[in-house]
């Protein structure tokens, strides 16, 4: 039996979990070391993370639990035809950020962060606001004794 699409009623209200395009990176202090890219569709429905991505080692799904007093999230990531990483992160409003482990080799863990694509890269500095500059000053002759 088909499982029913969510509908806008039953999508997270919470602006820190919209559904939709995500993208993000994990870190790995492994070969091949450094910041890995993904790109995430997931949807957020009463405490359920569900949704599907891809990154440099392949096609996933995901499937896992959020909470909107906390901002905690924790699920798991399943490679098609590979393996399991599990993700614990917290949302304070600028995506999502934690760890991941591989829960077959404990010691293979690192960091990551996530974020709604709309939401533009929390990673990077950009200008707050922007300033007209003062009118330069016009400069007084100055007498040179002599």
């Amino acid at each position: 039996m088909p499982v029913p699409e969510p509908t806008p009623d039953d999508l997270e209200p919470d602006s820190r979990f919209p559904s939709g395009p995500w993208t993000g990176f994990f870190l790995q202090k492994i070969q091949p070391v450094g910041k890995h890219w993904m790109e995430l569709d997931l949807t957020f429905r009463k405490g359920r993370i569900t949704g599907e991505g891809r990154d440099r080692i392949g096609a996933f799904l995901m499937t896992g639990r959020y909470d909107v007093e906390s901002g905690k999230c924790r699920w798991t990531k399943r490679y098609i035809e590979k393996h399991d990483i599990v993700y614990r992160g917290y949302n304070e409003g600028k995506g999502i950020w934690g760890t991941w482990e591989d829960p077959h080799a404990p010691w293979h863990r690192d960091g990551f962060h996530i974020w709604p694509v709309a939401m533009g890269d929390p990673t990077q500095q950009r200008l707050a606001e922007e300033a007209e500059l003062p009118a330069p000053a016009e400069a007084e002759p100055v007498a040179v004794p002599g």
